[in-house]
C-alpha cells in the first residue's frame, strides 16, 4: 500500500465507524493499519442474531436520514436500506432526533393511561425542552443544568397542570417525570441534572424520519470494512499504550525514526508516523493516564474528565404471541406515584426497573419474531448489567404483568440484553456535554497533538469518533464524519511541501 504520503505510516486505534471512516479516505498515503481490541469491527454498532431476527445491541435508527447525514448517504451508496428510507417526503420530515412511533402508555396501576392526558403532559414537556435549547451564549443561566431548568419550569406550571382537578395533575406529574427518563436515554446520562443547559442547544438535529436498517446495522461496516485492502484491519489486537514524541527505528532500518509506537496487550508493536486515536471516551477516561507516554497535556485531560459519557441500555425479550396490538409499536411505562418534583428512590436493588421508559416493537413481525426492546440509562441501566438473565427476564415478566393488569401474563421466551458499562473498551454508550464542560472541551478532545504548530513532527496523535464532534457527538454520524475530517486533515498535511529536514 505504499503510495502517495511520502510512504509515511499510520495507525489507526479502533475500528468503530470513526477509524473505518478514516482508512476508507486515507487509502493510498503510505502504509495503514486499523488495530480493533474486539474480534468484529464496528464499534458501538453492534447486531446480533436473535429469536427469527436480529437486535441491535448499540446504534438502533440512522436519526436524520436526509441528504446531509453521512451514515444515511453511504448505507444508501451500499443498497442497504429499504424503499421507505429513501422516500423523498420521509427525508424531509423534522422530528427533532426522536422516531415518531404510534404508543400506548401503561400506568403502573395496570391499564392504559388517558392518550389525550399523556399527549397534554408530552407537549408540555416537549415545549419546555426546545425552550432549553435556546440559552447558547447566556451569561445569567436560570440554572446549571437542563434537568434543574426543566424542573423549575415545570413548578411554576404545576396549579394549571390537570385543570384543577388533583388525580389529573398528579398523572400529568407522572407523564412528565417518564418524559424525563426518556431524555436520560436520548443524552445517554444517568439523569438530565448531569446534563449543562448552556450548551444544550448546540447539539443539531437533522430532518429526516428515522430508519433502521433491514439486514442490520453492522451491515454497514462490514461493507466499510470489505472496502479496504485486506490485512488493513487486524482484529482482537488492543492496543495497551501508546508512546508518543518518541525516535524509535524498527531493527535493520536504522535511516529512519517514527515518532509513535503502538503497543498492543499481545506484546505486538507498530511504529508509525500518526496514530489515530478513535476509542470511546468512556475508555479514555478510564486509561488515558496510561495509555498514553507521555501524558496528554493538561487542556485535554480536563476535557476528557469534564465531558460526560454515560450507559444507556437495550433488553429485548422474545415471546410466544403478542399481548400488544398490531398497530401499537411503542409501550411506555408511567409510574402514577412519580413526580419530577420529588427525589427519585435510590435503592437500585428494589427500584432498577422503574427507570425503564417502555418497550419498542420491532418491525416487522415477519423478520424479527414478536420481540420487545427495552430502554434503561444511567445507574439503574449499569446495576442492570450485574444481574443474571434469569432476574432480569423474572423482572421484566412480573413488570409487564403488573402494567397489564393480566396477571397470567406468559413470560417472554427468551432475553437478550447490551452491556455497554461493563464493555472494557468502552465503558458505556455516548457522550454528552456535562455541567462544567462546554462545546470548547469537544474542541479540546479533537485537537491533534503535539500542540505546537511549529513541532517538526506533527500531527503524531489525532482524535476521533462520536465524542469529538461539536454538534453531532451521541451519533453515527457524528462518528463517521470525525473519522473523515481527521483523515482529510492529514491529508491536506500529507500534499504540503515537506519542511526542511532538522540538522
Amino acid at each position: 500500500m505504499e503510495g502517495g504520503g511520502s510512504g509515511r505510516r499510520v495507525v489507526a486505534v479502533g475500528a468503530g465507524l470513526a477509524g473505518l471512516g478514516a482508512a476508507r479516505r486515507l487509502c493510498g498515503h503510505g502504509s495503514l493499519l486499523l488495530l480493533e481490541a474486539a474480534g468484529r469491527v464496528g464499534g458501538r454498532v453492534c447486531t446480533r442474531p436473535f429469536a427469527s431476527g436480529l437486535a441491535e445491541m448499540g446504534a438502533h435508527w440512522i436519526h436524520g436520514p436526509s441528504p446531509g447525514n453521512p451514515v444515511f448517504q453511504l448505507a444508501t451508496g451500499y443498497s442497504l436500506l429499504g424503499p421507505e428510507a429513501a422516500r423523498e417526503e420521509n427525508q424531509q420530515v423534522e422530528v427533532g432526533g426522536h422516531p415518531f412511533l404510534p404508543s400506548v402508555t401503561y400506568g403502573s396501576s395496570g391499564k392504559a393511561l388517558s392518550p389525550t392526558a399523556v399527549s397534554e403532559a408530552r407537549h408540555l414537556f416537549d415545549t419546555l425542552l426546545e425552550s432549553a435549547r435556546t440559552f447558547q451564549g447566556t451569561k445569567e443561566l436560570p440554572a446549571p443544568s437542563v434537568g434543574q431548568y426543566l424542573r423549575g419550569e415545570i413548578a411554576q406550571r404545576v396549579p394549571a397542570l390537570g385543570e384543577g382537578r388533583e388525580d389529573a395533575r398528579r398523572l400529568q406529574l407522572a407523564v412528565l417525570a417518564a418524559c424525563l427518563k426518556l431524555e436520560c436515554c436520548i443524552s445517554g446520562t444517568h439523569s438530565m441534572d448531569l446534563v449543562a443547559l448552556e450548551p444544550f442547544g448546540e447539539y443539531v438535529s437533522l430532518p429526516g424520519l428515522d430508519c433502521t436498517f433491514p439486514g442490520g446495522y453492522s451491515s454497514l461496516p462490514d461493507c466499510m470494512l470489505s472496502a479496504l485492502p485486506e490485512g488493513t484491519v487486524l482484529l482482537n489486537k488492543a492496543v495497551r499504550t501508546i508512546q508518543w514524541k518518541g525516535s524509535f527505528r524498527e531493527e535493520g532500518d536504522e535511516a529512519r525514526n517514527f515518532p509513535v509506537r503502538v503497543e498492543c496487550e499481545d506484546g505486538d508493536a507498530f511504529l508509525a508516523d500518526h496514530v489515530i486515536v478513535t476509542v470511546p471516551l468512556g475508555f479514555l477516561k478510564e486509561h488515558h493516564q496510561d495509555f498514553f507516554q507521555p501524558p496528554l497535556p493538561q487542556r485535554k485531560v480536563e476535557a476528557i474528565r469534564r465531558l460526560g459519557f454515560g450507559t444507556n441500555n437495550k433488553i429485548f425479550l422474545e415471546f410466544e404471541k403478542p399481548f400488544w396490538d398490531p398497530q401499537q409499536q411503542l409501550l411506555e411505562v408511567v409510574w402514577e406515584d412519580e413526580s419530577p418534583l420529588e427525589e427519585p428512590r435510590t435503592d437500585l436493588e428494589a427500584n432498577w426497573f422503574k427507570k425503564l421508559i417502555g418497550f419498542v416493537v420491532l418491525q416487522p413481525p415477519e423478520q424479527h419474531g414478536h420481540v420487545l426492546c427495552g430502554f434503561i440509562a444511567g445507574k439503574e441501566s449499569e446495576y442492570m448489567e450485574t444481574l443474571s438473565d434469569e432476574e432480569v427476564l423474572g423482572t421484566m415478566t412480573r413488570l409487564l404483568r403488573m402494567l397489564t393488569g393480566n396477571p397470567h401474563l406468559p413470560a417472554p421466551r427468551s432475553v437478550l440484553r447490551s452491556r455497554w458499562h461493563s464493555a472494557p473498551y468502552t465503558r458505556g454508550s455516548y457522550s454528552y456535554v456535562a455541567v462544567g464542560s462546554s462545546g470548547d472541551d469537544i474542541d479540546a478532545l479533537a485537537q491533534p497533538l503535539p500542540e505546537d504548530p511549529e513541532d517538526p513532527r506533527p500531527l503524531q496523535l489525532l482524535f476521533a469518533g462520536e465524542a469529538t464532534h461539536r454538534t453531532f457527538y451521541s451519533t453515527t454520524h457524528g462518528a463517521l464524519l470525525s473519522g473523515w475530517r481527521e483523515a482529510e486533515r492529514l491529508n491536506q498535511f500529507f500534499q504540503a511541501p515537506s519542511p526542511a529536514p532538522r540538522l
